[in-house]
């Protein structure tokens, strides 16, 4: 079975997966099976040949006593060639498991206690290549008999199917399971995170809302998908700030989005921006939940400048006021094992519009979620009682925290009390259960999820039929709205939420975590990097155009729904980022300059890779007193250029040879790159000697030029005289005649 997996929380079942062999009878039971899906491994399996084996049985798998039902067969054949038909044999195992690890081993290893029997069989059709049948199998109600309540293995296995490429018949065993039940489930709340990561690590672009907004969009997907149920809404602020920051620009497709998830009466609270852990926070030391730095760099004043939307009212969210932190000291460093203060100042003050401009939002405004309960966290569930106590600090009344049940010693209900902290807990097996069948597209698949998550649903009720029951569906940003609505409604008590499962008195708790300090130090050593960030960044005329996509970045790398592999990966695209950042301004080597003056302007090049212009203060230190360099010269880079900054310098001397060092700063004086050296050839006295040179070319020249005129002015005088005495001959030859 193909299912979408959440970043978060999902048991790994590798050995899920059903495993049959090229064989010429009938082998029972040799697959370990998986929620219902069955995986034919042969040699022919590396050529792309497969057979998936899904059954389930009754009402997303209950059935009540006494009753008939249905089992749905669906023989799936991802080969390339025809499968043929075969029989399909659905056994029942009339021992009931006796808990929900029971469960777990029984689909995951396909090992129960107790004989099957068989209840009917059904011959398949021929399946197409790449295709997929669906068959049903009736159950008449003397076939199940007087099962009592219950969860019983249930089984099918398909043989005698076959494909053209291979002659021998398949056998594929499924695994899945029947809940027989004659009351109704307790009542339960569900919980539906609404989250959305875009692709570079800040806030949401206008294209990436257009995909996710439009039709068959996730964030569609996910308001349609809880839309006529009593699901608490988990929001992440940053999707609604992405939208508010476009202004007039952003997407009417996520504009209306906006307005149909404000209008859905379903109780909400609100995540952390970009959903970023709590819990890494705590554990990390920091005295404050982070906060974006401010949200104005990505405000275009162009896009206010006619009346918007008015955002609702701000009201009291999950997430703490942010408190001003100091610009940290130059070169100060956070004391080892403990966390560092973030270098950027938080700002949720209005941003202060030009005379005669248009009213930008604040961050207040562009986070706002309407209607949402204040106080409540929802982290990743490996805290500590300190964690908690911290939690509380970070909430202006104390918080209330949602955390697995897989972090809780015993048997507890809904609403428990660790330590004098309040905690919301979600039932660990439904919830993973119940994640997948919300993340699969596949009908047949989603069936044996549901069935399951009826299983622990039915067991975990058994002892207080009337104890509330809180399940959490993990992140996933890729479900569907027909998943998500038939996840969500097979188990939606409508009417009972939030409000009920908080009124219900705490069970005292204990926490059975171990908690993990590797991501507290790396959210720690992201921090300190942010203060270098920090003193880099003056050398913008707004730093935020720097630190607040930083920030956001950082908080995204520590989001609830990564696993340790997304975590790992988003912390190396911080610090490599970070890198980048840091060599984005510099002076590219230089070769040797010749100075053949005695004072010159002599130009040397900084880069700047920024999408911002910057200011620099360019330092050259000569080695040798012979030459006199102006030693700061500050200059304005523009962005994605490399820039010829001119410094005057001066030769004292006639000729040598002198290295100068070149460096950049900041205006407030922050070492900006590392220096580079380039050596200077002082040949001054060549000044001298070419304007010697020169000027003796130009007497020569001028002599010359007098020479040539007065030869001209005698040819021309002996010609005149030439001309005269011919006139006066030929005068006198006339008079004589």
């Amino acid at each position: 079975m193909t299912a979408t997996t959440p970043e978060n929380g999902l048991r790994t079942r590798l050995h899920r997966l059903a495993r049959g062999s090229v064989i010429s009878a009938i082998v029972l039971g040799l697959a370990g099976a998986g929620a219902g899906s069955a995986f034919a491994a042969t040699d022919a399996e590396s050529e792309g040949s497969s057979i998936d084996l899904l059954v389930s049985a009754g009402v997303r798998g209950t059935v009540a006593p006494g009753a008939a039902t249905t089992a749905s067969i669906t023989v799936q054949n991802d080969s390339r060639t025809e499968l043929s038909s075969g029989r399909v044999t659905v056994e029942l195992n009339r021992t009931p498991l006796a808990d929900e690890a029971a469960v777990s081993t029984w689909l995951d290893e396909a090992d129960a206690t107790g004989g099957f029997e068989q209840l009917g069989s059904e011959t398949t059709a021929p399946v197409d290549a790449e295709g997929s049948v669906t068959s049903s199998l009736f159950l008449p109600p003397e076939v199940l008999g007087d099962l009592a309540p219950g969860v019983y293995p249930l089984r099918a296995t398909l043989s005698g199917a076959q494909t053209d490429a291979q002659d021998d018949a398949r056998s594929v065993t499924s695994t899945t399971v029947l809940v027989v039940t004659a009351a109704a489930n307790p009542p339960i709340a569900v919980m539906v995170p609404i989250t959305a990561t875009p692709d570079n690590g800040a806030l949401l672009t206008a294209d990436e809302l257009s995909a996710l907004t439009a039709p068959d969009g996730a964030l569609t997907a996910a308001v349609e998908g809880v839309r006529g149920t009593s699901a608490i809404l988990a929001i992440d602020p940053s999707i609604p700030a992405a939208i508010r920051v476009l202004g007039s620009s952003a997407p009417q497709s996520a504009r209306e989005w906006l307005r149909l998830l404000d209008a859905l009466p379903n109780e909400r609270f609100a995540l952390q921006f970009a959903d970023a852990d709590a819990t890494t926070q705590a554990q990390a030391g920091l005295p404050t939940l982070l906060q974006p730095t401010t949200l104005a760099p990505f405000l275009n004043p162009s896009n206010f400048t006619e009346p918007a939307d008015e955002p609702p009212t701000p009201t009291p969210t999950a997430t703490a006021e942010p408190t001003p932190a100091s610009v940290p000291t130059e070169g100060a460093v956070p004391s080892e094992g403990t966390a560092p203060t973030p270098a950027p100042t938080p700002s949720d003050e209005p941003t202060s519009p030009p005379t005669d401009g248009p009213v930008l939002p604040d961050d207040a405004g562009l986070t706002a979620i309407e209607g949402t309960t204040p106080g409540i966290l929802w982290p990743r569930s490996d805290v500590s009682a300190a964690d908690l106590d911290v939690f509380s600090t970070y909430m202006s009344d104390g918080a209330v925290t949602v955390l697995s049940s897989s972090a809780i010693e015993g048997a507890v209900g809904a609403h428990a009390g660790v330590d004098g902290r309040s905690v919301l807990v979600t039932s660990a097996a439904a919830s993973d259960a119940l994640s997948q069948a919300a993340g699969e597209d596949d009908t047949a698949a989603r069936q044996q999820w549901l069935a399951e998550a009826s299983a622990h649903i039915s067991l975990t009720g058994q002892s207080n039929p009337t104890a509330p029951l809180l399940i959490g569906l993990d992140r996933d940003e890729t479900r569907t709205a027909e998943a998500l609505r038939e996840a969500v409604a097979s188990v939606d008590s409508l009417g009972f939420g939030l409000a009920e499962v908080l009124a219900v008195p705490e069970t005292p708790a204990t926490l059975s975590t171990d908690p993990d300090q590797a991501r507290a130090t790396a959210l720690q050593r992201m921090l300190e990097s942010e203060i270098v960030l920090g003193d880099f960044s003056t050398i913008l005329d707004d730093s935020q155009l720097l630190l607040s996509p930083k920030r956001i970045q950082i908080m995204r790398a520590t989001a609830v729904g990564l696993t340790e592999k997304g975590f790992d990966d988003a912390v190396s695209d911080v610090n490599i980022a970070t890198t980048e950042t840091l060599n984005a301004v510099d002076i590219p080597p230089a070769s040797t300059i010749q100075l053949l003056s005695a004072n010159a302007d002599l130009p040397f090049s900084v880069r700047n890779d920024l999408p911002w212009p910057v200011n620099i203060q360019l330092s050259v230190t000569p080695s040798d007193p012979r030459l006199d360099v102006q030693s700061v010269t500050p200059w304005t880079i523009q962005p994605g250029t490399t820039t010829r900054v001119k410094v005057p310098v001066s030769a004292r001397v006639g000729s040598g040879e002198v290295t100068l060092t070149l460096s950049l700063s900041s205006p407030t004086g922050v070492p900006i790159s590392q220096p580079e050296s380039v050596r200077v050839s002082v040949r001054a006295e060549w000044e001298a000697i070419g304007l010697g040179v020169f000027g003796g070319l130009i007497v020569l020249l001028l002599g010359l030029g007098i020479i040539r005129t007065v030869r001209r002015r005698r040819r021309e005088a002996v010609a005149e005289n030439e001309q005269e005495t011919t006139s006066e001959s030929d005068a006198v030859e006339e008079m004589n005649e």
